[in-house]
């Protein structure tokens, strides 16, 4: 059994997201600022193109200098796979956060491998939700079940390109003179709302596990549950993918309707959280407020407040759902559509189905 310190209340079993790595010692052989002609250990070049291959992102938490760091990266070419490479002299636990922060996603999906139990022990104390794994055990990692997903998307097989088009993506707003809704409108996004199938049926899947800061009620559906709802004529599940000239975000979003006569209820709404700041959140819902109007149906929407979604109930507040009941952390919502949906003028939205 591999070295590896889950935090309390976790399981092996939890989907991780990123795995963070030390470099002297753990990543190659040998310590660079002591002037060792390091050479990366055996197995690591094809274990980081087998989790990047899965969607695992992978990034660096070490103490060197940077640009000696970074040069010998290259040069072992595999600097390209890891996003956001903290490089410095700080603590870990601070590069980890760091790290977090700029991916934006939960710190509880982030696993740190290191060869000094002083540094994984840092880590654990100051971030209690991070997996620490001891470099001794590094390739066990493509065998640990959180770095294992079931089933691999196009999406998550982009995901790190994706990271890389999105850095380009706010590179450009930094250097950009004017209004930040023009630097939008001059991206040329493109919403597409359309009804899943096919290849969409895995990475909704994916969605309901991955996302929990922008999902409505934290519930999880199975690939086989999906695929029935698609074929239900009293449900309707949409899909959603955002483009603009850098290339696409993937499949960003998803919402599940149940119509019942009069009544249509959203029963499940999330969005990609590496979308929120393009402003794109409340597109989908706008979608379907007007979806509903225009069938002169009331509209009613679920949502469950977890530790994480507090944004989701911000986003069905902002678009004028109101409470209507309430049992414990169980809220049923209703707009009652008296208050028109627009859509931001710098998105075009196409709608198909």
């Amino acid at each position: 059994m591999p070295n590896t310190t889950f935090p309390e209340g976790n399981t092996a079993a939890k989907s991780a997201k990123c795995v963070v790595w030390d470099l002297d010692d753990t990543l190659w052989h040998g310590t660079l600022s002591a002037g060792d002609d390091v050479v990366l250990k055996d197995g690591v070049l094809d274990l980081l193109k087998t989790l990047d291959s899965r969607g695992i992102l992978l990034s660096i938490a070490s103490k060197n200098n940077h640009d000696d760091a970074m040069r010998k990266l290259v040069e072992l070419k595999v600097a390209e796979y890891f996003l956001y490479p903290q490089i410095n002299w700080n603590s870990k636990s601070s590069s980890v956060a760091e790290i977090q922060k700029r991916l934006n996603i939960g710190i509880d999906t982030f696993m740190f491998i290191d060869d000094q139990a002083f540094e994984r022990d840092e880590v654990a104390f100051a971030l209690p939700e991070v997996a620490t794994v001891d470099a001794r055990d590094y390739l066990t990692l493509g065998s640990l079940p959180r770095l294992s997903p079931q089933v691999v998307t196009e999406d998550a097989r982009r995901r790190r390109h994706m990271y890389l088009e999105d850095e380009r993506r706010s590179e450009s707003e930094l250097t950009y003179q004017g209004p930040r809704e023009d630097f939008l409108r001059s991206l040329g996004m493109v919403f597409r709302v359309s009804r899943a199938a096919g290849d969409d049926l895995l990475r909704l899947e994916e969605l309901t596990k991955r996302t929990s800061q922008l999902n409505s009620t934290g519930i999880h559906y199975s690939y086989e549950q999906i695929e029935a709802l698609t074929h239900d004529p009293r449900h309707d599940l949409w899909v959603c993918e955002l483009t603009d000239q850098y290339g696409s975000y993937g499949k960003i979003g998803m919402a599940l309707v149940e119509k019942q006569d009069d009544r249509w209820t959203i029963k499940l709404l999330l969005m990609s959280c590496r979308t929120v700041s393009k402003g794109v959140g409340t597109v989908l819902l706008a979608f379907l407020v007007k979806r509903a109007a225009d069938a002169d149906k009331r509209l009613f929407a679920d949502f469950r407040r977890t530790s994480r979604n507090r944004q989701m109930l911000l986003t069905y507040q902002l678009a004028n759902f109101q409470v209507a009941s309430q049992d414990g952390n169980d809220y049923t919502y209703e707009n009652d559509l008296t208050v028109g949906q627009d859509y931001p003028d710098y998105i075009k939205v196409e709608v198909n189905g």
